[in-house]
């Protein structure tokens, strides 16, 4: 693989220290637009906000008044759900240039990205899929990391998925696979909490260990949500990753423990489906800030 000279310097940097962390060590919101006027009207009622990119790729409106304002006064995160970049076809460019555009526009503090594939041909299939971890379908992810990073010219983080279906043709575990990809390209690592939990449930791995497999020196940015419940054709659990309610308790003993290892790191509340009052997302962002703040106090007791 050839790296272009800034992806080459990006790949170095990781090697030589752990991921910058631009978002403060806080809880974070998803923004809705139903929100943003109550929002505006409590200062600091939040530690950072985060949009997905592709609901705002559009020259103006009423949503990019609101995100404009909402900026003024709140840390912002990006977070990419279209660029497909586990697809076996090129990126698209003209994708790949709006939120580069979006990007320089807002100069959000993190761009975060899916390990997933949403395209086939001209088609946008509206789901985040998984793929094969193959080291043929490794060099392709980053090999479209390295160009979203060159568009962007800055690193990425990249979400570990959920997944309900893997496949016989996998010669990598999902962490080793992530692990290689982040050594390789320099990107960062979004931790989604939610996500590795459902899939090491849904593929009978323990959560634990796979937590800990991960280099969690190269997180950036953490994601907890909600999931539904359901029985399989076997009979067994299926976890599906909904973000319509609110975080489980096994979700938040995971949380605890992935902040062991990562220290205190912006943490978002994902709550996309049956969207809450805003006073009840902010409860849910308070519980994840107590826990970031007793893993901040328990690092400054040990130094």
């Amino acid at each position: 693989m050839n790296l272009s000279p800034l992806a080459a310097d990006v790949n170095a940097a990781a090697v030589a220290a752990p991921v910058n962390r631009c978002l403060p060590a806080q809880a974070g919101i998803g923004l809705k637009p139903a929100h943003i006027a109550e929002l505006l009207r409590q200062p600091a009622a939040t530690g950072f906000v985060e949009i997905h990119a592709e609901n705002y790729l559009v020259a103006g409106g009423p949503l990019h008044s609101g995100l404009r304002a909402v900026c003024e006064h709140y840390p912002l995160a990006v977070h990419g759900v279209g660029l497909s970049i586990g697809g076996e076809a090129p990126l698209d460019r003209d994708h790949l240039k709006q939120v580069a555009s979006l990007v320089e526009r807002y100069q959000p503090a993190v761009f975060s990205e899916h390990l997933a594939w949403s395209t086939h041909s001209h088609a946008f299939l509206n789901d985040l899929l998984p793929l094969p971890y193959t080291r043929e379908t490794l060099s392709r992810v980053c090999d479209h990391i390295d160009q979203v990073q060159e568009a962007l010219r800055r690193p990425m983080l990249l979400e570990n998925p959920s997944t309900y279906v893997e496949f016989n043709a996998s010669t990598l575990s999902e962490t080793t696979f992530i692990s290689e990809i982040v050594r390789r390209t320099g990107c960062g690592l979004l931790l989604d909490v939610n996500n590795l939990y459902i899939s090491a449930v849904n593929h009978h791995r323990d959560a634990q260990h796979m937590l800990s497999e991960l280099p969690l020196d190269r997180v950036g940015e953490i994601h907890l949500a909600g999931y539904a419940e359901a029985v399989d054709d076997a009979g067994d659990r299926l976890l599906i990753d909904s973000h319509d309610r609110a975080v489980s308790d096994a979700v938040w003993a995971l949380y605890e423990q992935a902040l062991a290892g990562t220290g205190a790191v912006a943490t978002l509340i994902e709550w996309d489906g049956n969207v809450p009052s805003l006073a009840r997302l902010l409860q849910e962002a308070a519980r994840a800030q107590s826990v970031i703040d007793r893993e901040a106090c328990h690092a400054t007791r040990l130094r």
